[in-house]
Parts: structure tokens; C-alpha cells; sequence
């Protein structure tokens, strides 16, 4: 993507920005001169800020770390870059706590964001995917551009709030009615605040990660995941009692991307909600008392005093009397609310059954051609029926035939002629019966799909261990698995052994100018030419960045080198068209052979790196060769 700058944005209004020591230390840490003493001298004019800065750093503390009490200490553990960020988040705090629309609640915003930051911080130490310290700081600001509409645009904006239309994004309606989004306006933000665009992008596409066109398994596409898991988090503490609930089901599903259960996924929310708590007294930051993680994702019946909900039952009622089942269907249907299906005898209501799955029957004893303890035994003999809760009709109040209806499988009876109260408490009771039982259904689909999501995550991991996921080639162990087992049959046979080193010209250059997903594209299709001029029995990994190796074995220097000239002018005749950017790019290769003096592959490897090297000094896209420690590049 390439990020919009501000003055590219229809705007006409004062952005928030930062102010006082935040702002001295932005203005600082962008000079390539400023020191940390210095930018510890500023930030401990500003005791508020001061003390935010070494809890931050004692938090960021691992395996034990020396506690730190000094701003300086504190800015060594964070580092420059985070402490910018987390300055200008904690300024904006301070700042915005309220403002001029109406309609925008500023504190619930900020306790969203807060929350927001803490899970980034957490998820972040736990996947290793990057600073915690400074990804804090970025879920701090990830939804900054809500802010600055409501700032810019306060009467527009707070309008567009109540338009809230069902099926439709804010940032749609945003765009609609004021020609940019939040999204868009945040990365402009950041970009403007020094923030690297390798986050700025990540939290641009964070509402909808799959949607960001960044490939499985690049750095971009796991952080983008991890603002979307964060943001799920952070909805989870604002949202009403009511929504909590609804809300637990995605976050165990994400969070069992990430390789978390659900007890441990209750676990870290728990602490992130009490941090979150610590944190808002802090901050001045409303944070609610949540209940456990456990008690939210419960599945909780609503009370069968619910009109809505009572009406959801589905009955079959069964009975040879017309009067009294006319009757009895009155007060089901008309009174109750109910959906009802008659049947007058059981044959009639096995094949009504069949075809209206009812969630409860409500069946006479007594009946000509099937009764009703033979209807049953033929509903519980079949898979679908054993579910159905059954009401038996009777006259008879003996204890052993009503234990003998119990062992055939009835749920429960109504003495006749039927008590409307008691047909009221007996429905009660097979309503919370139902609700249970579609409760344990959803459990059991859903562990059917952490099932499968596991099994399938499994075998990710397993291609994953030896496959690099952005190019889909070997990766580095696999390469280097590739090369060991050469240089052994190269040793064992005698046989020649030539591997390359290739490196991509100027691919941060194609990272600043267009973005790292069409940088991603370029390497993919890099990746591909290398693999298509690669032989039958050569190996080609991807070492990391734009490097790749491939290892020709039974191939002398000769071979090697006019393969490797083949190679790199096949790479500099691609063009590469990712959106609308055509890109061309081109490879510098280094090559090296087997020679008397190699103890190992290492040796090998480290001598076509010297190899690579010389043939960036001598300009890029082009071969070189290193032969008894002297350098050749062919022109």
C-alpha cells in the first residue's frame, strides 16, 4: 500500500497532536544528534510522564531483570523509538479526555485503546513478533484517526455517529460523508510521528487482516492478526454485559490461532484486565471490573420468562380426542405463543415428526394403533428423536406405569385434564432443557472446529518448521539440511559441488517506495524464476530477506557460473506488476566450488558470500566467482 500523507487528505480543522515534553521529544528523537541524557533531562520535567516511562520499562522487564528507578535507565531498556511513542500516546491521553463531540465518547475511547495497547504488549512477548514495548505504544494508537475526526470534524462527525447503519463499516460511512476514514487518517498520523511504515501498514488493514493482501506468514500479515486479536480483546472490555458473551466466542477461535486454549486464553485476559485496571487509574482512564474470562464465555440461558425466547419452542402435540387437543393447541399456539403441529394417533405423529423435527412432544397415553409409550420407543429408536423432550398425557396416576413410561423414555407427565398452570411450570422445565441442549450442541461444533483448525494448524506448523510461507521455497534449515547431505555425497563420490548465493538489488528501495506488500510480491516472483532455472537435483532455499542459496551438486565452477549469468539475466528480463506498479528488479549472485582446503559447508557457503559481496561492490547485477581466494565477476 502506499500511505497517504496529511496534506493529501481533505481536512480543515487542528489535528491532535502532541504537546510539551512529548512534543520536545519528538522533535528530538527525529535529530540524528540527540542523546539519551538529553531526552532523559526532558522527559523528567514532566514527573507524570517520568514515572509512566520506568513503569513501563520495569514491566518490560524479562527473566528477572534489575528494576530500573531512573528516567535515563528507563530510556536505555526502552530505547528512543519507544519512548517517542509511548510519550506522544501518553500526551494525547492527557489531552483528549474530553472534546467537541457531542456524540463521541472520548473516555470509552481511550480505555478501548488502552486495552487495546496492553493485549498488543502481551500477544507480542508471547509470539516473539516483535517489540512489545513499542507495539504497546502502536495499539495505544491504532484507532487515533476516530479521534481526529471527532477533533476536525466534531458536528459532522458526531451526525455520522447516529447514522450507525446495520451491514455497513464506520469507515464506510466515513468515507461517504467526509472523503477519507479513520484507517486512512491514522497511518497519515503515524507516518507524521516518525512511526515506521513496517507497523504503519499492519495497522492500517487491522479491522479486516484478511482482507490486507499481505501473504501468510510474512511479518505484516502475523502483526496485522495480532492488532485485529487485540482489537477483539479490547471490544470484549467495553462491550455491554449483554454483548460479552457473543463476543468470547471469535477470541477463542483467534486465540487458538496463536496456539493459546481456552484456559489459557482466560488466563491472559484476566491479567490483561487487571493490568488494564492498574493501568486506567494511572492514566485517568476508565476500566471496568470484568468478570473471569471463564464466567463471560459461559453459556448462560436467558429465563423462559423471555417472551421472545419461550416462543422459539417447537411441539408436536398427539391425542385422539379432537376436544381436547383443539383445546390444548389453543392455549400452545394462541395463548403461549408456540409453534404446534397436531397429530391424532401415533403412527400420524412419527411421520409429522419426521418432517417437522419438533424440539418437545406432548403425547396421550391411550391411543388406537400406536399409543403413546410405542411412539416413544420409536422417536428414541431413531438418532434424530432421542433429543426430543417428551410430555406424556394421562389418567393414570399408578406409581408402575408411570415408571414403567420413565424407563421407556418419557421426560416428564400431565395428569388430565391438563392444569394450564402446570402445563405452564412442564414447559418451563423442557424450555431450560432445550436451551441446554442447543448449548451443548454449540459447544460440541465448536470443538469440532478447534478439532480441526488444530489438526490443520499441525500440519502448517509441520511445513512451516521447513518452508519459508512467503516464497513457499526451502527455508534456511531446510537449505542447509539440503546442503549437508551434498557436501556428503559430494565427499563420498568424489563429485563436484558448486553452490550460489543471490541476493535482490535495491529491495528496501522497493519496500520504501511501494509498500511491503508489493515488496512481498517481488520476492515471491524472484523466488519462482530461481526455482524454475534451478536443475533436477539442485536445492534452492530461501536464507532470509532477499537472500537465497542454491546448492548444484555434480556441478563443477563452469557449470555453476554460466548457470548463475543464465539466472540473473532471466531475473532482470521480468517485469513485475503488483497493483499498479511495474516493478523491475535484478539479482547479484556470488558463486563458489568445492575446494581442496574446505573443511565444511560452511566453508563453501561463506566463500560464495565473499563472492556475493564483490559483486556488489562491483556495481550489482552481475556473477562473480571466487577461485583459489581470488574474486572474478564476468561483465
Amino acid at each position: 500500500m502506499t500511505i497517504k500523507k496529511l496534506e493529501h487528505i481533505p481536512l480543515s480543522g487542528e489535528l491532535p497532536s502532541p504537546k510539551g515534553v512529548a512534543l520536545a521529544i519528538l522533535e528530538m528523537c527525529r535529530r540524528d544528534d540527540s542523546t539519551i541524557a538529553e531526552i532523559a533531562r526532558v522527559a523528567q520535567t514532566d514527573p507524570a510522564l517520568a514515572g509512566r516511562l520506568i513503569r513501563q520499562a520495569n514491566a518490560a522487564a524479562t527473566g528477572g531483570g534489575r528494576p530500573v528507578a531512573s528516567v535515563t535507565d528507563a530510556i536505555l531498556r526502552l530505547g528512543m523509538g519507544t519512548v517517542r511513542n509511548l510519550a506522544l500516546g501518553f500526551s494525547l491521553v492527557d489531552q483528549y479526555q474530553n472534546g467537541p463531540c457531542a456524540q463521541f465518547d472520548y473516555q470509552r475511547f481511550w480505555s478501548h485503546s488502552l486495552l487495546m495497547g496492553l493485549a498488543m504488549q502481551r500477544f507480542c512477548v508471547m509470539t516473539g513478533a516483535g517489540s512489545a514495548e513499542e507495539l504497546f505504544a502502536c495499539g495505544l494508537l491504532a484507532r487515533v484517526g476516530c479521534l481526529s475526526l471527532a477533533t476536525v470534524y466534531p458536528t459532522e462527525y458526531a451526525q455520522l455517529l447516529q447514522r450507525a447503519e446495520a451491514g455497513r463499516t464506520l469507515a464506510e460511512l466515513e468515507h461517504e460523508y467526509l472523503q477519507t476514514d479513520h484507517n486512512e487518517l491514522t497511518a497519515a498520523l503515524l507516518g507524521e510521528w516518525g512511526i515506521p511504515s513496517a507497523l504503519i501498514e499492519p495497522i492500517y488493514h487491522h479491522e479486516a487482516p484478511d482482507k490486507s493482501g499481505f501473504s501468510p506468514g510474512s511479518r505484516p500479515h502475523q502483526l496485522a492478526h495480532l492488532f485485529y486479536l487485540a482489537k477483539c480483546v479490547a471490544d470484549l472490555g467495553v462491550a455491554a454485559e449483554c454483548e460479552r458473551n457473543g463476543r468470547t466466542a471469535e477470541l477463542l477461535l483467534l486465540g487458538g490461532k496463536i496456539g493459546l486454549n481456552a484456559e489459557e486464553l482466560g488466563a491472559t485476559i484476566d491479567e490483561l484486565v487487571r493490568s488494564w485496571r492498574e493501568w486506567g487509574e494511572l492514566l485517568r482512564v476508565p476500566a471496568s471490573a470484568l468478570p473471569s474470562f471463564a464466567q463471560m464465555s459461559a453459556t448462560h440461558a436467558p429465563r423462559p420468562d423471555d417472551p421472545a425466547n419461550a416462543a422459539a419452542l417447537r411441539i408436536l402435540l398427539v391425542d385422539d380426542d379432537a376436544t381436547t387437543r383443539c383445546m390444548l393447541e389453543g392455549v400452545l399456539s394462541g395463548t403461549l405463543g408456540h409453534s404446534v403441529a397436531c397429530a391424532s394417533n401415533g403412527r400420524e405423529a412419527l411421520a409429522l415428526a419426521l418432517e417437522t423435527m419438533p424440539q418437545i412432544v406432548i403425547t396421550d397415553w391411550m391411543m388406537p394403533g400406536m399409543d403413546g409409550l410405542e411412539l416413544c420407543r420409536a422417536l428414541r429408536a431413531n438418532d434424530w428423536g432421542q433429543t426430543i423432550y417428551v410430555i406424556m398425557l394421562t389418567s393414570i396416576e399408578e406409581e408402575d406405569e408411570i415408571v414403567q413410561a420413565f424407563e421407556t423414555g418419557v421426560d416428564d407427565f400431565l395428569t388430565k385434564p391438563v392444569n394450564i398452570r402446570t402445563l405452564r411450570a412442564r414447559l418451563r422445565a423442557a424450555w431450560h432443557y432445550v436451551q441446554l441442549l442447543e448449548a451443548w450442541e454449540r459447544d460440541r461444533a465448536q470443538l469440532k472446529q478447534f478439532a480441526a483448525e488444530l489438526a490443520i494448524s499441525n500440519r502448517r506448523l509441520a511445513h512451516a518448521a521447513m518452508t519459508d510461507l512467503l516464497t513457499n521455497l526451502p527455508n534456511r534449515r531446510s537449505g542447509m539440511n539440503a546442503l549437508s547431505k551434498a557436501w556428503a555425497a559430494s565427499h563420498r563420490f568424489g563429485q563436484p559441488l558448486s553452490v550460489m548465493v543471490l541476493d535482490i538489488d535495491h529491495f528496501k528501495r522497493v519496500n520504501d517506495e511501494h509498500g511491503h506488500a508489493v515488496g512481498d510480491t517481488v520476492l515471491r516472483e524472484v523466488a519462482q524464476a530461481i526455482q524454475q532455472s534451478a536443475r533436477k537435483d539442485d536445492s534452492v532455499c530461501r536464507m532470509g530477506g532477499e537472500e537465497f542459496l542454491m546448492v548444484c551438486q555434480n556441478s563443477d565452477l563452469k557449470s555453476a557460473l554460466l548457470a548463475a549469468d543464465r539466472l540473473r539475466r532471466m531475473v532482470e528480463g521480468l517485469t513485475i506488476r503488483a497493483g499498479a506498479a511495474q516493478i523491475r528488479s535484478s539479482v547479484s549472485i556470488g558463486v563458489a566450488s568445492r575446494e581442496p582446503g574446505m573443511n565444511d559447508a560452511d566453508a563453501l557457503v561463506n566463500a560464495a558470500d565473499r563472492a556475493l559481496y564483490k559483486a556488489k561492490q562491483a556495481g550489482r547485477n552481475r556473477s562473480c566467482v571466487i577461485i583459489q581466494g581470488q574474486l572474478r565477476c564476468l561483465p
